[in-house]
């Protein structure tokens, strides 16, 4: 099935217009989505007289964001995510019916009902494991043009099903319609994506000379889709001895106003000089490629 990127139409009524994404969600992923948010007053089946969706027999398990590793985001290349989870569900529940969907919504915000701006999955793939147990994959695309940089930090992952039962799902009967959000299933980082530089010199060096290291830490600002320095950052200065493959760290300084680095140190024997930044909370760890000096 196509992939699904961005956040849904229906977001826009839950982040500011500036915020949101084109849609470019097909229309059976909408509409589930607009069914499972219906209780959050998000939706646009939220009135009553729509009623509201009965509760779907399904559990979900086993659920994995990014095979567990946080999610960083550049300025201008789609990511996109990988997600899966084991669904058991009860023997009446066709979950390989035409009008059955299942998938994982990325979101930010305190819960699934409260979500500030989230992105969800495309229908995932299930196979089955026993007649109600299966295993599903599917994709999230995040979409960097989407984000602020004020979306950068902790987000949180559920999981949902929804059954439509036969109703039309652009205007369904919600008292015929089975939704199972389980929530929240995940946790992790959604980050603004590192780049680090490094050039030692001069190359070569006489031993007992001074070397100048320069470099700059940047990372993407989604405010304008580019790159920036990353000012007043703790980042060390390594080095590995030729024919080593561990780095041992000289000393820390702080980016400046612009990013920059700049230290020197003392030529002892070839090897490889690398800036490494621990991360924050909003962006990832980066290591510099080494730069090699040579020593004579």
């Amino acid at each position: 099935m196509a992939a699904v990127t961005g956040a849904l139409a229906l977001s826009a009524l839950a982040v500011p217009a500036a915020q949101a994404a084109e849609p470019k969600v097909p229309a059976d992923i909408a509409a589930a989505s607009e069914v499972i948010h219906a209780d959050s007053g998000r939706s646009a089946f939220a009135a009553a007289e729509d009623g509201l969706p009965y509760a779907l027999n399904a559990t979900f398990s086993s659920v994995k964001v990014n095979n567990g590793k946080n999610i960083a985001v550049g300025t201008t290349n789609l990511v996109k995510v990988p997600v899966s989870f084991t669904l058991t569900h009860g023997a009446e529940v066709n979950i390989h019916a035409a009008d059955f969907f299942a998938g994982v919504e990325l979101y930010r915000g305190a819960s699934f009902e409260d979500s500030i701006f989230f992105f969800d999955s495309n229908d995932a793939t299930c196979t089955d494991s026993s007649a109600t147990v299966a295993s599903c994959k599917a994709t999230v695309e995040i979409d960097p043009f989407a984000l602020l940089n004020e979306d950068a930090g902790s987000w949180k992952a559920a999981a949902f099903a929804v059954a439509f039962n036969g109703e039309d799902p652009e205007n369904p009967n919600l008292d015929n319609v089975g939704v199972k959000v389980q929530d929240p299933t995940n946790s992790f980082k959604l980050q603004r994506y590192s780049k680090l530089t490094v050039n030692a010199s001069p190359e070569p060096v006489k031993k007992g000379k001074t070397i100048t290291v320069t470099g700059k830490l940047s990372r993407a600002n989604w405010d304008d889709n580019k790159y920036h320095g990353y000012t007043n950052q703790s980042v060390k200065l390594q080095f590995r001895k030729k024919g080593s493959n561990t780095y041992t760290t000289l000393k820390t300084i702080k980016s400046n106003s612009t990013g920059e680095l700049k230290t020197t140190t003392t030529a002892s024997t070839d090897g490889y000089f690398r800036w490494s930044f621990a991360g924050t909370t909003t962006t990832p760890a980066v290591n510099a490629t080494g730069d090699f000096v040579d020593v004579q």
